[in-house]
């Protein structure tokens, strides 16, 4: 059986263009240790079930995490967004934020790992007792599966290029969207749109015409000293989003949440998104068009700055010191 260490060379170098965000394979990854419901495994080793509801039907909710030497900034914050979205799709059980954090301690151990790593934390409804799609099949808990990589922010600081999809958002009368669920087919399919346009991202609207968030991340708007970003109503609340709105009271720079047709965004001073994957990275061109001068502007990279102090204060210990 072939397994993935031995091709994993074959995609390590696609992608090498200035701007490029598609993620680099980092060697250190090559043996991970994953954890499946408390078991740690080599990443090649079969673990998940075809009966599991992951597979099924991409029932299952999920988080991403970032350990700053040996500390998770926001981690109950993430925990207890994880929970809520399982609430909202009625999981029968949902293990407890203390026994999450011990198996993610665990996972970190085993791996020896402490800085530039990114958490994926999944939930599922589990295994089901045949395949089918009636959450009545599920009878035998759910399954946590812990995925940690190293892995620094990905995005480049230098700036990214947006392209607006035709795929939106859904409205939250035809979905929850503040249940961060792992069916993510309508981002992947406006990545898709962006990577044929040559993007690296793409911008993506609602049903009413106005922008909801990119693919991956939220984003944010400056224009002159005024910092603004799209209401939640058609995306899950950020937690990186929810910190810089934070820093922007705390710091009295002027911030607003409204509805913004994409002009908005395109006649900025500067843009910028916000995740827990790329933490806060300038945007400097939508659909062929330059934002400001192009550059990384004062206010994204003073509201970066906060961001980091930020994590520097309030990262919550995983591992010992």
């Amino acid at each position: 059986m072939m397994h993935a260490r031995h091709f994993t060379n074959s995609y390590m170098s696609i992608g090498s263009g200035e701007h490029d965000v598609l993620q680099k394979y980092d060697e250190r990854n090559r043996d991970l240790l994953i954890n499946i419901n408390g078991k740690i495994l080599h990443r090649d080793e079969a673990g998940i079930s075809p009966f599991d509801s992951a597979v099924q039907g991409g029932d299952a909710v999920w988080e991403g995490l970032r350990v700053y030497d040996g500390r998770i900034f926001r981690f109950r914050q993430h925990l207890d967004r994880l929970r809520a979205s399982a609430e909202a799709v009625s999981f029968a059980e949902i293990p407890s934020h203390e026994s999450i954090i011990e198996e993610v301690r665990r996972t970190l151990e085993a791996n020896g790992m402490r800085d530039g790593v990114h958490i994926r934390l999944t939930l599922t409804r589990g295994l089901k007792v045949t395949s089918g799609m009636d959450p009545r099949l599920n009878t035998s808990g759910p399954t946590l599966i812990v995925l940690a990589e190293h892995k620094r922010p990905v995005y480049d600081k230098s700036g990214l290029r947006l392209a607006t999809s035709s795929i939106r958002r859904f409205s939250p009368d035809q979905l929850d969207q503040q249940i961060h669920s792992c069916n993510l087919l309508q981002s992947i399919m406006a990545k898709i749109q962006a990577n044929n346009a040559g993007a690296d991202d793409a911008l993506m609207l609602d049903a009413r015409g106005f922008i909801a968030e990119t693919n991956a991340t939220h984003l944010f708007f400056v224009h002159g000293e005024m910092v603004t970003t799209s209401h939640v109503l058609c995306c899950p609340e950020g937690v990186t989003r929810s910190v810089v709105l934070e820093l922007c009271r705390k710091s009295g720079i002027q911030c607003h949440e409204g509805d913004y047709e994409l002009e908005h965004a395109l006649c900025a001073d500067e843009v910028f998104c916000t995740g827990t994957m790329g933490e806060l990275a300038s945007v400097v061109e939508i659909d062929g068009q330059m934002i400001g001068d192009g550059k990384i502007g004062s206010m994204t990279t003073r509201l970066s700055g906060l961001f980091s102090e930020c994590v520097a204060d309030e990262a919550e210990p995983v591992l010992d010191t």
